[in-house]
């Protein structure tokens, strides 16, 4: 497993160059605020469908959340782009061995209210316009390892152009009310009546 690693000034010079390149490839990045407990870690859990999309979560985490932001990863992403670990990334690998361990890991992260942890429960890329959503078994037994001891939020972004030559990202933000799940269907049905009203937002947008 991967850890991420501590290098202020590398942390430093990244914070600076992902503002830079979110502000000059997108026209906005527009998101709604959403009141969270400072006393327990953040359990983000986000669709997948871009090379963007931890950048951008790492950007609103700046603006809105302002926790200790990190990210669980596959393991030859973490070996093809390194410097995710300065940027809090973690791996994980589909061996049960390894798997354990990076779910133990997340799930120790979010014990510290001070932390907030991403994950993309897809598992893989999809369209950013998919219908119906579809989650791995992981983030169950995370949240299962952390014992409600964190607040689960969701996160459905979308990306158009519209009248503009950059693409203006979309973020719609809930907190979940539940807060425990019989298993992973029950969790995934929750979070696509989420991503329904999310969607059904952004194409009712006209301009």
């Amino acid at each position: 497993m991967i850890y991420p690693q501590k290098n202020n000034i590398i942390q430093g010079l990244l914070r600076y160059y992902i503002k830079w390149i979110i502000r000059r490839n997108f026209h906005a990045v527009n998101f709604n605020t959403i009141e969270i407990d400072q006393n327990k870690g953040v359990l983000l859990l986000a669709n997948h469908f871009s090379w963007w999309d931890g950048f951008i979560w790492y950007y609103i985490n700046t603006k809105l959340f302002k926790k200790k932001p990190y990210v669980m990863i596959l393991e030859e992403t973490m070996q093809s782009v390194p410097f995710f670990k300065y940027l809090g990334g973690f791996s994980v690998n589909k061996k049960l061995h390894e798997m354990l361990a990076s779910l133990d890991y997340a799930a120790q992260l979010l014990n510290d209210p001070q932390n907030i942890v991403l994950l993309f429960p897809q598992g893989k890329l999809y369209s950013n316009f998919i219908n119906d959503v579809h989650f791995e078994k992981g983030v169950i037994k995370i949240m299962e390892r952390a014992k409600g001891k964190f607040q689960l939020v969701y996160a459905a972004t979308f990306i158009e152009n519209f009248q503009y030559k950059k693409p203006t990202v979309n973020v719609y933000l809930s907190r979940d009310t539940i807060g425990t799940f019989e298993n992973i269907e029950a969790l995934t049905r929750n979070y696509q009546q989420h991503y329904n009203a999310a969607k059904q937002l952004q194409t009712k947008i006209v301009l």
